[in-house]
């Protein structure tokens, strides 16, 4: 078997130069987990080389081009309990990796504007932290050379110490409020919602409220970026099939948060107790709220009350012991909204 690491973050090109975006940082021993995100087509506005790619958004979209022209890349995994996309390690041609990035355009002799930026908003974080160089990387578009002049810069963290430390650097970058690095304003937001709202809905004034707050997101000299803190590999404590997922049905919840500290990391995950079973599926223990997807960070503190609908899955640990815990992300239906307790 080839022996291929990959994670979230890391972008994957098969033999039929499809590109996919890694998801999470668990995977089978014989394919990786990711999403279709880029496909070559003539009509594409995406150049690289003699090759022209369009971009594909939402998981619908993703699922449906695979399903009609390469069901290959959809298999159904018997540890998460569900289909999923994932490419088999025998059909990888690269892995691209955003730390490996950040060193190339170091060393490039002409950066394109876009390339420029990014490299910048790096230095910044890293001067401002003092994290090592080689714990951030550069992911999305740039980092496959996909990206377009309004393209966003996508930063990678990596490790529990660093990614706390440059969030608490973002923060005080951000409270100045004067220089490169600006949190959203309205306007950016009311454009942020027209674009999540095809796939999460959620009242606009309670979207607003929530993504004020995030310092995960936000504008370097008038370009989106946009952050993701991951834990590094030996920080990572399970291999598949340690714990095994089932689908166990789709609520919604009122809970109180008990603990925000992994609420910047992806997979963010939010302990809750005080769980009230509002609709749908009426299980004991259920212990947390968890997503892979970026828009559920920071979405929550510690104390707070949420309200939050997603699909319900049974957790059974490698000793039998088994909870059950809410997962956001994956239906449009799902949403959590956090207020004051």
């Amino acid at each position: 078997m080839l022996e291929i690491k990959a994670r979230e973050g890391d972008f994957i090109e098969t033999v039929e130069g499809l590109i996919f975006d890694v998801k999470g940082l668990v995977h089978p021993p014989d394919r990786i987990v990711a999403y279709l995100r880029y496909v070559v087509d003539s009509d594409g506005e995406r150049r690289r080389g003699d090759r022209t790619y369009v971009k594909v958004y939402s998981l619908d979209e993703r699922e449906k081009v695979l399903r009609k022209r390469y069901p290959q890349y959809l298999y159904y995994d018997p540890v998460f309990g569900m289909y999923l996309q994932g490419v088999p390690k025998k059909r990888v041609s690269r892995i691209y990796e955003p730390s490996k990035k950040v060193s190339e355009l170091l060393k490039k002799s002409s950066l394109d504007r876009v390339e420029a930026e990014a490299i910048g908003f790096v230095q910044i974080l890293q001067g401002a932290s003092n994290v090592k160089l080689e714990k951030i990387g550069i992911s999305g578009s740039i980092l496959v050379g996909l990206h377009m002049e309004n393209s966003d810069i996508d930063v990678i963290v990596y490790g529990r110490e660093n990614c706390v430390s440059v969030h608490e650097a973002l923060k005080r970058l951000m409270k100045k409020g004067n220089g490169a690095i600006l949190k959203y304003d309205l306007k950016d937001l009311e454009r942020l919602y027209k674009f999540r709202s095809k796939d999460t809905s959620m009242p606009f004034e309670e979207f607003i409220r929530m993504e004020r707050r995030k310092v995960m997101q936000g504008k370097f000299k008038g370009r989106d970026f946009f952050m993701r803190f991951l834990l590094d590999w030996d920080e990572v404590d399970e291999n598949y099939g340690d714990r095994i997922y089932i689908p166990s049905g789709y609520a919604k919840i009122k809970a109180r948060i008990v603990d925000d500290s992994e609420a910047i990391f992806t997979p963010c995950r939010y302990p809750i107790e005080d769980v009230k079973v509002l609709e749908g599926t009426k299980v004991s223990s259920l212990k947390e709220i968890t997503s892979f997807r970026g828009r559920f960070c920071e979405q929550a503190k510690k104390g707070e009350i949420v309200t939050a609908q997603g699909k319900v899955e049974k957790v059974v640990e490698k000793d039998g012991t088994e909870f059950f815990r809410l997962i956001l992300g994956a239906k449009p239906s799902d949403f959590m909204i956090s207020k004051p307790a």
